[in-house]
């Protein structure tokens, strides 16, 4: 099995959020819960069980989604009593002591009751057809006596909750137009009303819940307390007594010991410090592969043990580790609303405002202009009833749930193990033209292996005697070998790791290294106290590693700049390598090593230039021949080779301006931070990206490949999409709903259902998003259209193969 995933624990690192200081505060719960919330309409979507809390508040606050234990039609469901303004408490004050806060709170507890009200209501409504007329009223009211205040009472303390707080939303106006119905003799139509209403955000919930990633899912992956053994003196677990004690898994501590057995999840990231075990990461990075753990290696928190016991040793607390950090990245990404959420919290209070402007004035305009009565007759709607058909019908629930789609979408990329940082990043990524790879780690596997080291310049003397060219000792190459792997230690640079571990268990002599400074993207210089063996020990040595661009950069004079690049273009061993440079003492050795393409990036590319239809380009640090070695072997045509940091800064802000639209940059390192940052968006790897690359992209992929690449970009493409049918979807209802009530072609039952029925239709719609993207409506059909022919073939072979066994019996 592999390993490779687990060598690498997956770094995700914390970042600034745009959100965070004015987040609310969440409910201890486990269960997921999606807000649309802006100043007039809110709708919460969360699993349909749910508890009673014992005191309201408005839902409005800080034009933020948040994640609370929040109902979608019982939306008064804050645990702070401190968020109310005076009237709201006021309101709250005589429901407690009245007990209808308390009946409220049970009837929204038991949602079979608004099922049972649904069903008397259709009964009362179907009275007239089943019974004789002496019966007919008697046994309506009986039914409508019973079911209103199924529906009423609850609906009732939310919209004077509502009223009290100066607001006006769509319980407010369901509410009214209701309880209307009753005063103008229509008590059955208010009550289907009502009912309907529930019932509908019920069904939506259903929908909508499928929308969210599954954060409860996440969190049951770990386990409540953990398992630390005892350490004896040295700090160490006693393996043959294996005493341990249950700690909670918040209180782990780095450096703890913890026993893992069959079936349990890994806590926090760690590294395997005894024992070998079958681990499944599926639910972290889509990897479905199981992989084998063994020791040394690390494991992120999260993982479950599949079978075999190990002891672990954990490299982070809690609020550091994976599986935590992917959590607080989801519902961080849920909290950020797009371009489009942010318009419509705006829109939303501005067009209430006019919905209920005009309902006013086709209530007190109406019988002068239009000649209606003012409360209506058998034969004509009054304009009061049409005023409350106008209120529902254009309602802007439907829009409200219009950017569903992109939470959806964010669901859809984290169980592929693609976290985005808020649904403005899928905005972002459909509105790009050009993407830029950074090719060491991102391209290539970034495992460089060491080829050779090779003396190129200063080393040669010429003896007086014999006049033959000898190296100035001879033991040279290990000693330039030791100084790098030295400069080295503890780098994440994939050069440097290749040093170093090329350097282990080698016979090279001690050196004493200090004195660093690190140039990002070009090398680092550092003063060589002393090296064991050769004549140069016990001295003072400043010695330089990185490019050959950096080292010839400290020449001091242009002549030795000029001869240490002929030595390098004259190498033995070509320029089709990635070389690394070391100078010690004016001695410049030139390090050897190749970088091979990852495993389907050729392929990934192909997609990005033929479906995409992106602009591809590499942007890399590398020499010209190291970079067109990969380019070609990939298929990148476009390259910017010898680039710093700033240089890639520089590339990446005139191409954009360039091309006048987007540029995604895909990178992993310290030294790709800068252009990830000006892209408009930026990718990394996070198993392999440095903190500083994960605290500016936009998106994290948490397999360690770019496979994920061109999903994302489809997923962008398919959700603006959505978002977009959603708001034509929209309006659309509001506008078939709201003229005919108006005209007073539709009853008010009615009206709901078309209106509900619109929201229902855009949840519907959003819930697509969780479907894998396609690149256009032609591949679409070819899709179909093979897996029609598919399915042709296998019934025709099983038909084949049931004639074939008869003849056989003959």
């Amino acid at each position: 099995m592999e390993t490779t995933l687990l060598h690498s624990t997956i770094h995700v690192a914390s970042f600034p959020s745009p959100t965070r200081s004015i987040r609310l505060k969440r409910v201890n719960s486990l269960k997921p819960t999606l807000s649309f919330t802006h100043p007039v309409i809110r709708f919460n979507f969360k699993p349909l069980n749910y508890r009673p809390v014992n005191c309201l508040s408005h839902p409005h606050i800080n034009h933020q989604h948040h994640h609370q234990d929040h109902h979608h039609h019982h939306h008064h469901r804050h645990n702070d009593c401190s968020e109310l303004s005076g009237p709201q408490k006021a309101v709250i004050k005589f429901a407690k002591a009245t007990r209808w806060l308390d009946l409220a709170n049970f009837l929204r507890e038991h949602l079979q009751l608004c099922c049972c009200a649904a069903a008397l209501f259709l009964a009362a409504a179907a009275c007239p057809y089943l019974l004789p007329k002496p019966a007919i009223k008697p046994l309506q009211n009986a039914f409508l006596a019973v079911a209103f205040p199924l529906v009423g009472v609850s609906a009732s303390l939310d919209a004077l909750t509502d009223i009290a707080g100066g607001k006006v939303n769509i319980h407010v106006l369901m509410a009214f137009a209701a309880f209307a119905s009753i005063f103008m003799g229509n008590s059955l139509e208010g009550g289907l009303l009502l009912a309907m209403f529930n019932l509908a955000h019920i069904a939506e919930e259903f929908f909508t819940s499928r929308a969210m990633v599954d954060v409860k899912e996440l969190k049951e992956n770990y386990p409540d307390s953990v398992l630390v053994l005892n350490v004896d003196d040295d700090n160490l677990p006693d393996v043959s007594d294996l005493a341990y004690r249950s700690v909670p898994v918040h209180d782990v501590e780095v450096g703890s010991y913890i026993l893992v057995g069959a079936g349990e999840a890994v806590p926090v990231d760690c590294e395997v410090y005894q024992g070998t075990a079958t681990i499944t990461i599926e639910h972290l990075t889509g990897e479905v592969k199981p992989l084998e753990a063994k020791v040394g290696d690390r494991i992120p928190g999260g993982a479950r043990n599949l079978d075999g016991r190990m002891i672990l040793k954990a490299t982070k607390t809690w609020n550091e580790s994976t599986l935590n950090r992917i959590v607080q990245l989801t519902e961080e990404a849920q909290l950020n609303k797009p371009k489009l959420q942010r318009w419509l919290d705006e829109f939303g209070e501005q067009y209430s405002k006019v919905v209920v402007v005009l309902s006013l004035a086709i209530a007190l305009i109406g019988p002068f202009l239009f000649k209606w009565s003012f409360i209506g007759t058998s034969v004509c709607r009054g304009s009061v009833y049409r005023a409350l058909g106008l209120m529902v019908a254009a309602s802007p629930c439907a829009l409200a749930v219009a950017p569903l789609a992109y939470a959806t979408a964010i669901s859809s990329c984290a169980r592929k193990g693609i976290l985005l940082k808020g649904g403005q990043v899928l905005d972002a990524l459909a509105s790009c033209h050009t993407i830029a790879f950074d090719k060491t780690g991102t391209l290539t596997t970034g495992g460089l292996m060491f080829k050779a080291i090779e003396p190129i310049y200063g080393h040669w003397i010429r003896s007086k005697k014999t006049h033959d060219i000898s190296c100035c000792i001879p033991n040279c190459e290990k000693e330039a070998l030791a100084v790098a792997a030295a400069m080295e230690k503890g780098t994440t640079h994939p050069i440097g790791r290749a040093v170093v571990d090329h350097s282990i268990g080698k016979d090279l002599p001690s050196v004493s290294i200090d004195r660093f400074e690190y140039f990002p993207g070009r090398g680092l210089t550092a003063t060589v106290n002393g090296i064991e063996s050769g004549t140069e020990g016990g001295k003072e040595l400043k010695a330089s590693l990185g490019s050959v661009d950096f080292i010839t950069s400290l020449c001091k004079s242009e002549d030795e700049s000029r001869k240490i690049k002929e030595a390098v273009n004259a190498s033995s061993y070509g320029r089709g390598f990635v070389h690394a440079a070391l100078s010690v003492n004016e001695k410049v050795t030139l390090i050897h090593l190749e970088d091979r393409p990852r495993p389907g990036v050729s392929d990934v590319i192909a997609e990005l230039k033929d479906h995409a239809r992106l602009r591809v380009m590499m942007l890399t640090g590398d020499h010209e021949s190291s970079a067109q070695r990969v380019a070609n072997a990939v298929g990148i045509n476009e390259v910017y080779c010898s680039l710093k940091p700033e240089d890639k800064l520089n590339q990446v802000k005139s191409t954009s301006r360039d091309m006048g639209g987007g540029l995604i940059m895909v990178g992993e390192g310290i030294n790709d931070a800068p252009a990830l940052a000006a892209a408009t968006v930026g990718i990394v790897l996070a198993q392999r990206a440095s903190a500083t690359a994960i605290a500016v992209a936009d998106v994290l992929l948490l397999q360690n490949n770019i496979s994920g690449v061109p999903f994302c970009v489809a997923k962008s493409r398919q959700t603006t999409s959505l978002v977009k049918q959603n708001v034509a979807l929209a309006l659309s209802c509001i506008i078939l709903a709201s003229l005919p009530s108006v005209l007073g072609f539709l009853p008010l039952w009615l009206t709901v259902l078309l209106h509900e029925g619109g929201t229902l239709l855009v949840c519907l719609n959003s819930v697509r998003a969780l479907n894998d993207p396609s690149w256009s409506w032609r591949q679409d059909i070819q899709h179909l259209i093979n897996q029609f022919k598919s399915r042709h073939s296998v019934l025709q072979k099983k038909d084949a193969r049931s004639n074939a066994m008869p003849a056989a019996s003959l």
